[in-house]
């Protein structure tokens, strides 16, 4: 049997990509998944498991539920890689910028709690001595 006619359940699924039926279920119920389905039996394809992987890629680039969706639904079009690359630059770009944002943001809090740590070390030595 080839790598395309494969088949897996929820739980070969589960445990390749380390989560819980439940993740799995809830990519389904948000329309990101559809396995076909033998009785009450969920049975996922290649596709299915190729959409997952792209799923938990786009999870961990910190890109939500709707921008995932976008991507993938334009990989099922026939408009041809070009789109898709540029919706993908769009969107890796914009993430990029928020990080970047939020790496400032926290460079600035680290700066804040550094200046207060040291002046209140200065405070702190400057009442051993007067205490003693």
């Amino acid at each position: 049997m080839s790598t395309s006619q494969a088949t897996f359940s929820i739980s070969d699924l589960a445990q390749e990509f380390a989560l819980t039926t439940r993740a799995i279920r809830f990519y389904e119920d948000e329309g990101l998944l559809a396995p076909t389905r033998s009785g009450r039996n969920r049975i996922y394809g290649a596709r299915e498991r190729t959409r997952l992987k792209l799923i938990l890629r786009g999870k961990r680039l910190g890109l939500s539920l709707s921008e995932i969706r976008e991507i993938l639904d334009l990989y099922e079009t026939k408009v041809g890689e070009v789109p898709q690359l540029r919706k993908f630059i769009e969107v890796l770009e914009h993430r990029r910028s928020l990080l970047l944002q939020q790496r400032e943001d926290i460079d600035s809090v680290l700066a804040e709690i550094d200046g207060l740590l040291r002046q209140s070390r200065r405070s702190l030595d400057g009442g051993r001595t007067k205490g003693r």
